[in-house]
């Protein structure tokens, strides 16, 4: 199978035409990247576009549209309806095909260094490729925009990047660089200009504000358009679909009086997103993915007899898709790895399953609960922390295998060459940048297992009683994932020469050990 991955990087230019064709020649500049979609607005005066290319090509793109975007956006001049931290605001990768979210997140890491090391645009990393808990939504790192981050970014530690100094590139801002899994943007206009409504209703349907779990929205004024926009961003189309967005934002837009004026989806959308849509206002009967021809036709062709399967041709998946297996099968083989006598998977990959355990476990509770009715007036905050557990859990979940890959880069770099002052010196500053990432991954999951007992904590006395064993081992195993992550910390930070970034990563141990 061939390896691909799929980066949307989102540049603050939606109305000047020669500008994002100038943006989208430097990213095909180089092999083995093809453009699959553009799209400009001008009232959000951004433009999304969309590649796809092998893994060792598609991070050396991105990075030549942010210099491009550098040399042509100047957002001391820039206005829109939508937030931007920089010239090149966003640059998420998306695993499609033979490629893991991991793997996206260590391209990510890599594009936002060199990011600061080639282009001295500082970075901030996001989502999957987080390195504190409060980064992994997008918002949290954008909140003020450019400006706002300028003015507060010399004073407050907690709006450093991940990778620059505590100053804004003066023209490019920053840019904010992750991994992500697919993302629909989807915009719902209404038949008013007055942006008041479509704030209101954004606010009501919003995740993080008890709305619809994995939807992030907000209100914009499209004034070319003399119309006012719910503009979202679905996060995992599977939970939540765009017909369910649809109706809601119908129904609170003739509560107010208004109109759904028409939809737009931004850049690419995946079939089956479509498909679900098409499915849940049909209110088609014993719908499988079987039906759609083009489906059939791919399984036939990949089947390479041409023939079709006969029998029952509905998945045998279960909880969550795990197999019919036995779930000891399921855990045996990373149990084997631990027991194995090699150094990795070690402590640290431990921390991180115990950890995601945990939020999975908290998951769990939140969405059994959701089903009594005597809890209704407590559906919003359990469906609010569910959400932040499987966010949590999935982050968790992805230190697993990098914090494996951390040490085993660390233990990659002593072998280096050193026969010459040169190889000497290439040697220690490996070393020295491999062993602050081993120490990093597990700080990362100690932040995110304290993450996962604050919220565990809120959940007590608001779920069904019978739960309350699940929870209490919810909260031992991310108690254990959180020192075991800050052991790890310790165990790797004695190798780190930078003493100010020691001194850093310490005070960052020492809220973990007073749970701050």
């Amino acid at each position: 199978m061939r390896t691909l991955i799929e980066c949307v990087p989102n540049f603050s230019e939606g109305r000047d035409s020669a500008v994002v064709e100038a943006l989208i020649r430097a990213l095909l500049a180089g092999p083995d990247v093809y453009l699959l979609d553009r799209e400009m607005d001008a009232d959000h005066n951004r433009c999304v576009i969309t590649i796809v290319g092998a893994p060792e090509s598609i991070g050396k793109a991105a990075l030549r549209g942010m210099a491009e975007a550098a040399e042509l956006i100047d957002l001391n001049h820039h206005q829109g309806a939508h937030p931007r931290l920089g010239a090149t605001d966003v640059v998420p990768f998306v695993p499609i095909a033979g490629v893991t979210l991991a793997d996206c997140a260590r391209i990510a890491e890599w594009v936002a260094e060199e990011a600061w090391r080639k282009l001295r645009i500082p970075t901030y990393l996001y989502e999957a490729a987080a390195r504190r808990p409060e980064r992994v939504n997008l918002e949290n790192i954008r909140r003020g925009q450019f400006e706002g981050v300028r003015a507060e970014i010399a004073t407050r530690p907690e709006r450093l990047p991940d990778f620059g100094e505590p100053a804004l590139h003066p023209t490019a801002g920053a840019t904010v660089v992750g991994a992500r899994k697919f993302l629909i943007a989807y915009n719902i206009n209404l038949n008013t200009p007055d942006v008041a409504p479509a704030k209101a209703i954004a606010k009501k349907i919003r995740a993080s504000s008890g709305g619809f779990p994995c939807v992030k929205a907000m209100g914009v004024d499209l004034k070319a358009r003399n119309l006012a926009q719910v503009s979202m961003n679905l996060t995992d189309f599977e939970t939540t679909s765009i017909a369910t967005v649809f109706e809601a934002v119908s129904r609170e837009a003739v509560q107010a009086g208004l109109e759904v004026a028409g939809s737009e989806i931004v850049g690419l959308v995946p079939r089956q997103a479509l498909v679900n849509t098409a499915v849940q206002f049909l209110r088609v009967e014993n719908f499988t993915p079987e039906l759609i021809v083009e489906n059939r036709l791919e399984q036939v062709l990949s089947d390479g007899k041409g023939k079709l399967e006969t029998g029952d041709s509905k998945s045998s998946m279960g909880k969550s898709g795990a197999s019919d297996a036995p779930l000891r099968v399921m855990v045996e083989a990373f149990v084997k790895a631990v027991a194995a006598p090699t150094p990795t998977p070690g402590g640290g990959s431990v921390a991180a399953l115990a950890g995601a355990l945990a939020a999975g476990l908290g998951e769990m509770v939140c969405g059994i609960s959701l089903k009594r009715k005597s809890l209704e007036a407590h559906y919003s905050q359990l469906e609010a922390s569910r959400e932040h557990l499987a966010t949590l859990r999935e982050c968790l979940m992805e230190n697993i295998d990098r914090d494996a890959q951390s040490y085993e880069a660390v233990l990659a770099a002593c072998k280096l060459p050193k026969a010459t002052e040169a190889e000497v010196e290439a040697r220690r500053q490996a070393i020295e940048s491999a062993n602050k990432k081993a120490s990093e991954m597990p700080l990362a999951t100690a932040e995110w297992a304290a993450a996962v007992e604050r919220e565990i904590a809120g959940l007590t006395g608001i779920i069904i009683p019978q739960a309350a064993s699940d929870l209490r081992v919810a909260n031992d195993l991310a108690a254990a994932s959180r020192q075991g992550g800050i052991d790890n910390v310790w165990a790797n930070l004695p190798a780190v020469r930078d003493i100010a970034w020691r001194q850093e990563i310490e005070a960052r141990l020492r809220k973990l050990r007073n749970r701050e």
